[in-house]
C-alpha cells in the first residue's frame, strides 16, 4: 500500500510537469518572443547600432542639458544687446541745401544723429564764401532742445522714419 501513495504523488508531480511543460510552450514561450521582438524593435529605434537605447536616451539628455545652457547664455546676451542697441545711433537723417542765394552746391547741410528713441544730435554746417559755421543741438524725444531751422527739422524727420520701430 505504500507504494501506491508514493506513485500517485510521482504521477501527480509529473501530471504538474506536464502541464507546465505544456504551458510554456503555449503561452510563456511565444510571450517571450514577442518581448523580444519588441525589446529589438526598442533598440532599432532609440539606438544608434552601437550603442543601446538606454545609454542614447541618457546622451539625449545630457545634450538637452546642453542646449537649455547654451539658450540662456544666448537670451542673456540677447538681452544685453538689445539694451545696447537700445542707445546706439542707428537713425540718420542728412540734408544738404544752399544756405545764401550766392553759393551753390548745396554745399551746407544738417545731420541728425539718433538713438531709437529719437536722442542725440543736429549739427549744421553753414557754407558761405567767406567761411563756414558749424551748430549742434541736443535732441530729445526728436525735439530740438534750441529752436532749429527748417532743414534741422528736416533732418530729424528724416531720422525718425529712416528706421522701423523694431
Amino acid at each position: 500500500m505504500p507504494n501506491t501513495t508514493v506513485y500517485a504523488a510521482v504521477a501527480a508531480l509529473l501530471g504538474a510537469l506536464i502541464a507546465l511543460a505544456i504551458y510554456h510552450v503555449a503561452a510563456v514561450r511565444p510571450a517571450l518572443a514577442e518581448m523580444r521582438r519588441l525589446l529589438g524593435l526598442h533598440e532599432d529605434l532609440l539606438g544608434d547600432g552601437r550603442t543601446v537605447a538606454s545609454e542614447r536616451l541618457l546622451g539625449l539628455e545630457r545634450g538637452l542639458g546642453d542646449a537649455r545652457s547654451l539658450l540662456e547664455r544666448v537670451t542673456g546676451r540677447i538681452d544685453e544687446l538689445e539694451a545696447l542697441a537700445a542707445t546706439d545711433v542707428s537713425r540718420i537723417g542728412f540734408v544738404r541745401y544752399d544756405a545764401f542765394e550766392d553759393t551753390g552746391s548745396d554745399l551746407s547741410y544738417a545731420l541728425a544723429l539718433l538713438n531709437r528713441a529719437g536722442d542725440g544730435v543736429v549739427i549744421s554746417s553753414i557754407y558761405s564764401r567767406t567761411d563756414t559755421r558749424t551748430y549742434g543741438k541736443a535732441v530729445k524725444s526728436f525735439k530740438p532742445a534750441a529752436n532749429a531751422s527748417e532743414e534741422e527739422l528736416r533732418a530729424i524727420e528724416l531720422a525718425r522714419t529712416s528706421v522701423s520701430n523694431a
